[in-house]
């Protein structure tokens, strides 16, 4: 779905940006949010259309912020994926429209009747993405992020910046697929506590990968958190403590889903997933 809803360079102007768009999200990755939308619109036997063209946006929202988290006013990383950032393989003013283009076109196929046929749905899955991706979501973390560079802090305050950052994607792509379903309310309290607890854990992995994997494992640059004297659950808690949250953290988000029987199984291994994944 991805490979058709994305731009072709066709030899106008936009030629480099639509190259810039594609390099960076149809490269490799774990698809991890786009996988989360299709087993949520399971639960509620969603269309695979719509879902896939949910998942397809979600993609392009968070590979909208890879590379503005790459470049050099962010994190300033050169490695993404296991190739190239954008910005190191096109320029930095390509990279950043290529960011803005991937996250506006992004809200564009959620709006488009393709992909529900009630407007009603398509806008609140519009306004569901903004409140994930914009202030009190993911960019709001990273500007937590940054701030907090040099600082030490507290572990509520770095609960509540990774929740930000990422937990409210990934809440988003859980609760998708009960917004494609028009499931009710009570349906969504389990994804959403889900979405918390595996959303935390997949953070205290990432903290803890940082510490203990290669670059070359991880497709990105290792060691960052510590070069830029981040706080992290891992120099908070320590390496032990740390995983033993991320099981902690596991378990429960399993138990969240005991309402949805077997059929929520995929949901349950990611949550082992990200906890013993290597990158």
């Amino acid at each position: 779905m991805l490979d058709k809803i994305l731009p072709r360079p066709d030899g106008q102007i936009e030629e480099r940006l639509f190259e810039a768009m594609r390099y960076s999200t149809m490269g490799e990755g774990k698809r991890l949010r786009p996988f989360l939308v299709m087993a949520s619109s399971a639960l509620f036997k969603v269309s695979r259309t719509s879902a896939l063209r949910v998942a397809a946006a979600i993609e392009m929202v968070h590979t909208y912020s890879l590379i503005h988290d790459d470049l050099p006013a962010m994190d300033n990383d050169d490695l993404r994926r296991g190739k190239p950032s954008c910005h190191k393989q096109f320029d930095e003013a390509t990279a950043i429209l290529a960011g803005d283009a991937l996250l506006t076109q992004a809200f564009e196929v959620l709006a488009d009747e393709e992909t529900h046929p009630d407007p009603r749905v398509c806008t609140q899955l519009v306004r569901a993405m903004a409140r994930a991706a914009g202030p009190y979501g993911m960019v709001g973390g990273q500007m937590i992020d940054l701030t907090g560079e040099g600082k030490s802090l507290s572990e509520t305050q770095v609960t509540q910046l990774h929740l930000l950052k990422t937990g409210r994607i990934f809440a988003f792509a859980c609760e998708a697929g009960a917004i494609l379903g028009k499931a009710p309310n009570t349906m969504r309290v389990g994804l959403r506590a889900y979405a918390h607890d595996m959303g935390l854990a997949f953070q205290i992995k990432d903290d803890l990968l940082d510490v203990e994997a290669s670059s070359n494992d991880l497709g990105k640059t290792a060691g960052k958190d510590q070069e830029q004297e981040k706080s992290t659950y891992v120099k908070l808690l320590g390496l032990e403590r740390a995983r033993e949250q991320a099981q902690m953290l596991c378990d429960q988000a399993i138990h969240h889903l005991d309402a949805f029987d077997d059929e929520a199984e995929p949901l349950r291994a990611v949550a082992r997933f990200v906890i013993d994944r290597k990158r």
